[in-house]
């Protein structure tokens, strides 16, 4: 059974971050860990009563297609009416159609209990979310007053529809055609891979499509942004007739199968009508709007779906009694807790997931911090923090998701790999959440070309250097944690000393850095985790002699675990990105 890690989440947004301060933007002026807390538990609730029994079921019967359109996994319909009658897609959203205004970091926190309860179900709001945010910051005035108010209320789902066949990561191949046709388009072409491109839970579905006005150049410039809406909107905004948007097929997939994977086919009689977003030409711009959106989100998946399957370990661990632990009495068997690498490796999942958390977490707030705060150095020094975390969010929590569900599965040992379990769902899940809205290795190249390369690194040493600074003061003075401290700020240096490194790279030869970026962005990931838990340590040393000393000791003893067998592989990382590069570099394709 999940339990949503409510207290845990609570010390993270309350006692590390201290989102309350955010209440003194004039924007998030309602906001208060009050609100964080009622809003919280009542995610908790759906999460665990509503979401989580689904779970499993949705795994084994999965969504289905027909030559009607695709139907949801059962119970999936009534789950999701329930999610709109709680207003949850209106969260976060534009007030001025119909939104709630909270800060991103308590949407961020939200979704993690969706994703941890049933990651399939939690994708597609997700990718709603994004839409709207894309058309908020983008649309027409008319194109948010007729779309916008049905898609906060959660009563039409949207999707974001990039891929084609020849075209996967590089959109500057996408072939889709647009043709003009008085005040709107006609759309001609064929998508993949489109994550709850249909489905029966909403009466329309808004498709944001990229494709190519006929006659624009070719390359990225050439790429528009169209909203395509399944069933066209009359101009009273009432549904008329089906738009000329059909799908083909739904793929057979590794793992979150209650999720339909679409092939969406465009114009296959008269084309499908599409309204022009913004200007020709800058959809992929615009489109990032709901990739950076999306990135975040999946960055939070990763953990999400390693924090259940911590769980389901952890109850494993406690119930299932195998052999004699070191110094017990003899002949006498116990619960697999007590073996000293079944703790290891239970530690191993709750440090790294607790250190993701921490940092996803972080960079939401910074994003909200560049949004409203009225000072404008600190909103400008936000947004470029934001943007620097959030390809390492994207990249190292998911990769970090997909060992410690692996984990999982080792720590039920030959159970584990017997789907009644339900620990290898967690593993086939979390599986994609490396892959797409862009792979760890497209991540690391944005991180280092795009984060880096834009402002010589300054971004990255203002970080290096708040980071050096705190710990530093903290190992001064809290006694219980200083060696926890003092191995963070070990870290720290040796990301220091490898930045130096691969900016040296970037500048001469490009390729050199790109071949050790992976270990690049795990280095930034594990370094800034491991500030984190060290704050989270000495936060916590302050009080654990109060009502709750078990909770802040476990975070103590999490943080010194973390120190002292997570932190190393930064030594290793970083000793791969001063020298790693030429072994890639100099060895010739054909001799791989």
């Amino acid at each position: 059974m999940y339990r949503a890690p409510l207290r845990e989440m609570r010390f993270v947004l309350e006692e590390l971050l201290g989102a309350g301060q955010l209440s003194a933007c004039a924007l998030f002026a309602e906001y208060s860990d009050e609100l964080g807390r009622s809003v919280l538990e009542e995610a908790a609730r759906f999460a665990e009563g509503v979401l989580e029994p689904l779970n499993r079921p949705g795994d084994v019967a999965g969504a289905r297609w027909t030559p009607d359109g695709v139907v949801a996994a059962p119970g999936f319909r009534a789950a999701y009416e329930q999610f709109v009658a709680g207003g949850w897609p209106a969260l976060g959203a534009d007030p001025a159609h119909g939104g709630q205004v909270v800060p991103q970091v308590l949407v961020t926190a939200v979704g993690e209990f969706w994703g941890s309860a049933n990651l399939a179900f939690k994708l597609g709001p997700m990718l709603t979310h994004g839409a709207v945010h894309a058309l908020e910051l983008t649309g027409s005035e008319a194109q948010k007053a007729r779309y916008l108010p049905k898609m906060v209320s959660g009563e039409w789902s949207g999707t974001m529809v990039l891929t084609e066949s020849q075209a996967g990561s590089d959109l500057g191949l996408v072939r889709t055609r647009a043709v003009p046709d008085g005040d709107h388009y006609r759309l001609f072409g064929q998508k993949i891979f489109i994550t709850w491109g249909d489905h029966d839970l909403t009466a329309n579905t808004i498709h944001m499509v990229l494709a190519r006005i006929e006659g624009a150049p070719a390359g990225v410039k050439g790429i528009s942004l169209f909203i395509v809406p399944k069933v066209l909107v009359n101009a009273d905004g009432t549904l008329g007739e089906r738009n000329d948007v059909r799908c083909l097929s739904i793929e057979h997939k590794l793992g979150i199968h209650a999720s339909p994977t679409c092939v969406l086919a465009f114009g296959e009689r008269t084309g499908a009508v599409g309204y022009l977003i913004g200007e020709p030409g800058r959809g992929l711009e615009y489109m990032f709007i709901m990739m950076n959106s999306a990135r975040l989100s999946v960055g939070s998946e990763g953990y999400a779906v390693g924090e259940r399957a911590f769980q389901r370990a952890l109850d494993w661990a406690r119930s299932r009694v195998q052999g004699r632990p070191p110094g017990a009495d003899r002949g006498s068997a116990a619960p697999i807790i007590n073996h000293p690498d079944v703790r290891r490796m239970l530690l191993m999942m709750k440090a790294q997931t607790e250190a993701s958390r921490a940092l996803t977490l972080y960079t939401a707030m910074q994003f909200d911090l560049a949004r409203a705060s009225p000072d404008a150095a600190v909103r400008a020094a936000a947004q470029a923090r934001g943007e620097l975390l959030t390809p390492i969010v994207k990249g190292w929590c998911t990769e970090i998701g997909n060992e410690v569900a692996g984990i999982g599965v080792q720590v039920h040992g030959g159970m584990g790999f017997i789907e009644e379990t339900g620990a290898a769902q967690y593993v086939r899940d979390v599986r994609i959440t490396t892959i797409y809205e862009g792979t760890t290795g497209i991540q690391s190249n944005d991180l280092i070309g795009r984060k880096l390369g834009r402002d010589r690194g300054v971004a990255m040493i203002a970080f290096l250097t708040e980071m050096k600074s705190e710990l530093a003061g903290l190992a001064a003075v809290e006694e219980l944690v200083d060696g926890t401290c003092r191995a963070a700020l070990e870290a720290v240096g040796q990301l220091a000393r490898a930045t130096q490194a691969l900016g040296k790279a970037l500048a001469t030869r490009p390729e050199l850095a790109q071949a050790v970026s992976v270990p690049y962005l795990k280095l930034c990931g594990y370094v800034a985790g491991g500030w984190l838990l060290a704050k989270s340590a000495a936060l916590a040393e302050a009080s654990a002699d109060g009502a709750e000393r078990e909770f802040y000791m476990a975070k103590i003893h999490t943080a010194a675990f973390y120190a002292a067998q997570v932190l190393p592989q930064a030594a290793a990382l970083a000793r791969v990105v001063e020298s790693g590069a030429a072994s890639v570099i100099e060895t010739d394709a054909a001799l791989i």
